[in-house]
């Protein structure tokens, strides 16, 4: 009976251990938008155990993979510099696509 509880709470702390799961995004930012915003962005996507891919030099913004969560952190972080967060995938010259985390 012992075993079988430790068994089952053992269960459950692996199962709660789990990482969100992250998806590939492009995260652009208005041309007027002050460095420190998005540097606070990457800053919180690493807090949160996302990756950051690409950092871009012609537009402001980033490539990342990210969980959700973290996504909604960094939209309010700036009211008035809303980021324009795109999922980021693949596109074929015969117009398919598919997602970057594959």
């Amino acid at each position: 009976m012992r075993f079988s509880i430790i068994a089952l709470l053992a269960f459950f702390a692996f199962v709660l251990a789990v990482p969100p799961t992250q998806k590939p995004v492009v995260v652009s930012y208005p041309a007027d938008t002050p460095s420190s915003v998005i540097d606070q962005a990457i800053a919180e996507i690493i807090k949160d155990g996302g990756i950051i891919t690409h950092e871009y030099s012609l537009i402001k913004g980033f490539a990342a993979k990210v969980a959700e969560a973290t996504l909604e952190k960094i939209t309010t972080l700036a009211d008035t510099y809303a980021p324009q967060i795109e999922e980021d995938y693949v596109v074929r010259i015969d117009g398919s696509t598919d997602s970057q985390d594959q």
